[in-house]
């Protein structure tokens, strides 16, 4: 019986969808970024405004109130409160927690990481040869981001700060060795922050694990969830969505140039199975979305 009625609910939600859909003025609330410097809002609001235009809905989209720290935005999500929408790196706890719409924001760019280092300790990474040699460092992470469980499985050395501008101050005085960035926040970081002068891109290294940065809405919201994926699989199919990726990521990627660096391979244990690393459209590759020198922005 329980079968049965929810599989005419799923049946009811298909039927519904377009006539919801499409009268609905979505009301879309998102967690507040940190602060006037926290530009890690940018592309992924610029991809869900895309998503939402080639659905054709009316919408709005509102921060929150007040400031709300990953771990904080999850649970207010979960409970349905203050927001309605946030977007943050999968995991199977999360998927079980919210409703993920399975299709990378960031096509798993946020799976190469950079390293953000104190320029006193360049020496530390001009002799750095394997993976064995990085885990003698500590790198500095987030205390709540699954990037800290994975490295940490590979048998990193991570020191762990409640959010990523307390990083940003312990690299500034030497209190950790590096900060593992994604390509896509570490130049734009660097740019945006008054940070400390010392604070550099080192130039050669980078490590590279299965990610993915999903949307995700809260599970009673299958409908927005449907809308949002509509979206985004127009967007991929018309080419939209790779021309914003790459002209949000275009200074990034050619200042970073992953093809020109010594790349670690790690493991994800936290990658859920449901990651669908089977559909090449949807990730990042190195050769494919490198843009030449000479490009236009």
């Amino acid at each position: 019986m329980i079968k049965h009625y929810r599989l005419s609910f799923i049946v009811l939600v298909g039927l519904l969808w377009p006539v919801v859909s499409y009268s609905a003025n979505w009301s879309i609330h998102y967690p507040r970024p940190i602060n006037e410097n926290d530009i890690r809002h940018e592309y992924p609001l610029a991809l869900l405004k895309l998503a939402l235009s080639k659905t054709g809905v009316r919408y709005s989209l509102t921060p929150s109130e007040r400031i709300l720290l990953q771990g904080k935005a999850i649970r207010q999500l979960k409970e349905s409160r203050e927001i309605n929408i946030l977007w943050a790196m999968t995991d199977n706890q999360r998927e079980k927690d919210l409703l993920p719409i399975r299709i990378p924001v960031y096509k798993g760019l946020i799976g190469w990481r950079v390293f953000l280092i104190h320029q006193a300790f360049s020496d530390k990474f001009s002799g750095i040869d394997d993976v064995e040699d990085l885990t003698s460092l500590t790198a500095l992470q987030g205390a709540e981001w699954p990037d800290t469980k994975i490295l940490q499985s590979n048998g990193f050395n991570v020191l762990t700060v409640p959010e990523f501008p307390e990083a940003y101050s312990r690299l500034g005085l030497k209190q950790g060795d590096y900060f593992p960035r994604a390509v896509s926040e570490a130049l734009g970081e660097l740019n945006a922050r008054s940070l400390d002068p010392n604070i550099v891109l080192e130039p050669s290294l980078a490590l590279h694990y299965p990610a993915a940065v999903y949307f995700f809405v809260n599970r009673s919201n299958p409908i927005m969830a449907r809308l949002i994926e509509t979206g985004l699989r127009r967007a991929l199919e018309d080419g939209s969505f790779d021309n914003l990726f790459v002209a949000h990521h275009r200074e990034a990627l050619l200042k970073v140039d992953i093809n020109q660096r010594k790349v670690f391979e790690l493991v994800n244990p936290l990658l859920p199975k449901e990651t669908p690393t089977d559909e090449p459209a949807l990730w990042f590759d190195p050769q494919k979305h490198a843009p030449a020198t000479g490009d236009n922005p």
